[in-house]
């Protein structure tokens, strides 16, 4: 399902949460549970992952993550400020000691020109430390090529937590 790249990837990570005893939470917009599937195909990561959030709507990031809807509206759900809010209410609504968010426009359709197809903010967040974040411009590579590669940015993003 996954390629070797990825899941050598998601060993590092899972391999590096549980050195540090350290559980990992998921909160996946355009990624729709990718991240959580990655992990989870590796054996043994029900010790690290706590749980995923698949927050698709915007209804479902203020109820399940508590994005605020006055942030969601004002800055739009493809957002830094919306990928650091999911990231923190990962860890908060979860036994998790960090957490990772990801929102973006996967396409093919939904981009504008200030929000094109390709646009992915990612957030990570851990306990006691600032929130990081990255935006990601992959270009209209295809919703699947978008969308492995956000998954792997945001493995990335969370082991600089580590």
């Amino acid at each position: 399902m996954f390629s070797s790249p990825l899941l050598r990837l998601a060993e590092v990570v899972l391999a590096d949460a549980r050195a540090q005893k350290l559980r990992i939470a998921t909160a996946e917009s355009c990624t729709g549970g990718l991240i959580a599937g990655l992990l989870t195909e590796i054996p043994g990561s029900s010790d690290v992952l706590d749980r995923g959030f698949v927050v698709y709507s915007n209804r479902a990031k203020q109820d399940m993550l508590n994005v605020p809807g006055d942030l969601i509206a004002d800055a739009g759900a493809v957002s830094e400020a919306v990928a650091r809010a999911m990231a923190e209410g990962a860890v908060e609504n979860s036994n998790a000691h960090m957490a990772v968010a990801v929102t973006g426009v996967a396409g093919p359709g939904g981009g504008t020109p200030l929000k094109p197809v390709g646009l992915v903010h990612i957030a990570a967040c851990r306990e006691r430390r600032s929130i990081i974040h990255e935006a990601h411009r992959f270009g209209d590579l295809g919703r699947t090529e978008i969308r492995l590669k956000a998954v792997e940015a945001a493995l990335q993003l969370l082991m600089r937590l580590f």
